[in-house]
C-alpha cells in the first residue's frame, strides 16, 4: 500500500511566524517524511493579510501551498498573487456559488493540484459562516468542487481541505458532511490548537483547528497588553504582533497526517 504523508500547519501570525516556519519546517518535514507541506499563510504581513514578499518566503521555506481566510482580502495589493500561478488558495465560497465565471471580480483559484510522487492531491479552501461574513454556503461549495475533482480523477481523490471557521460547531458538522469525500479536515482561523484530531467513521482525517505559527508569549500571536486594552474599554486599538522574547515563544502547530494513496482514507493523525 503506498502511504502519502502531510504536514499541515496553523495559520501564520507576523514576523515570529514567518521566522518559526522558516527554521523549523525543513527538519520538521523530515522528521515526518513528508511529501507535502500546506499551511495557512493569512496573518503573515504584520498579522494581517499577505504581502508578495511574505508568500514568497512561505514558498521559499517549504511550503508546496499556501492557504488563507478572510484576511487574505486585507492587502489589495496582493490579490493579483492569487491570480499569479504561485501556489496561495483564498477561500472557495467568496463570490459566485456557480463558480469562478468569466466576468467573476474576484481573483483566486478553487482548488490547488499537487504531486505526491504521481498521485494527484488536490487543497480546498473553504470558509466558515457562523460569527464571521455571511458568505456562499461552504457546504454546496464543497459539493460543486468535489463533482469537478471527481470528474477530473475518475477514481477515489486525495482531497485536503481547510476550513477557516469561528464555530467549533460548524467545523465538525462540515468534517462530517464530507467524511468520506474528504482525506482530512483541518480547522484554523482561532490560532488555539485543539485536542480532538481523530479519523471518522468513514475514514476522514479532522482536526478542530491547528493553532498557529507565532509568538506564544502573546494573545492568539498578537501582543498581549493591545489585547488586553481593547477587551478592557472596547475600544478597537490596532493589534500588533506579539515579539518573543526567547526561541521558546516561537510556536508552530499543525498535524501530521497518513492516507492511502488508493482510497483517499486517512490511516492516522497526529498533533504537532
Amino acid at each position: 500500500m503506498a502511504v502519502i504523508r502531510v504536514l499541515m500547519l496553523g495559520d501564520i501570525v507576523g514576523d515570529a511566524g514567518l521566522e518559526a516556519f522558516e527554521t523549523r519546517c525543513g527538519p520538521l518535514k523530515e522528521k515526518w517524511a513528508a511529501d507535502l507541506v500546506i499551511i495557512n499563510g493569512e496573518n503573515a504581513a504584520g498579522g494581517f493579510g499577505m504581502t508578495g514578499e511574505t508568500l514568497d518566503r512561505i514558498l521559499a521555506a517549504g511550503a508546496d501551498a499556501v492557504t488563507s481566510g478572510n484576511h487574505v482580502w486585507e492587502k489589495r495589493e496582493f490579490w493579483p498573487a492569487l491570480d499569479s500561478g504561485k501556489m496561495v488558495l483564498r477561500p472557495a465560497n467568496y463570490g459566485s456559488l456557480e463558480g469562478f465565471l468569466p466576468g467573476d471580480p474576484l481573483p483566486g483559484r478553487p482548488w490547488l493540484e499537487l504531486n505526491a510522487g504521481g498521485v494527484p492531491v488536490f487543497v480546498l479552501n473553504l470558509q466558515g459562516r457562523e460569527m464571521m461574513t455571511p458568505i456562499d454556503c461552504p457546504f454546496r461549495c464543497f459539493d460543486r468542487l468535489y463533482r469537478d475533482i471527481e470528474r477530473i480523477t475518475a477514481g477515489h481523490p486525495l482531497v485536503l481541505v481547510d476550513f477557516h471557521a469561528e464555530s467549533t460547531e460548524e467545523k465538525e458538522a462540515f468534517a462530517y458532511y464530507c467524511d468520506g469525500r474528504a482525506s482530512l479536515v483541518a480547522g484554523t482561523h482561532t490560532h488555539v490548537q485543539t485536542a480532538d484530531e481523530r479519523i471518522l467513521p468513514k475514514g476522514t482525517a479532522y482536526i478542530t483547528d491547528l493553532g498557529m505559527s507565532g509568538a506564544q508569549n502573546g494573545i492568539i500571536g498578537m501582543d498581549a497588553e493591545i489585547c488586553l486594552a481593547r477587551l478592557r474599554s472596547q475600544v478597537a486599538y490596532r493589534m500588533t504582533c506579539a515579539v518573543p522574547q526567547t526561541d521558546g515563544d516561537l510556536a508552530l502547530h499543525g498535524i501530521a497526517a497518513e492516507f492511502d494513496a488508493e482510497t483517499g482514507n486517512a490511516l492516522s493523525i497526529t498533533r504537532i
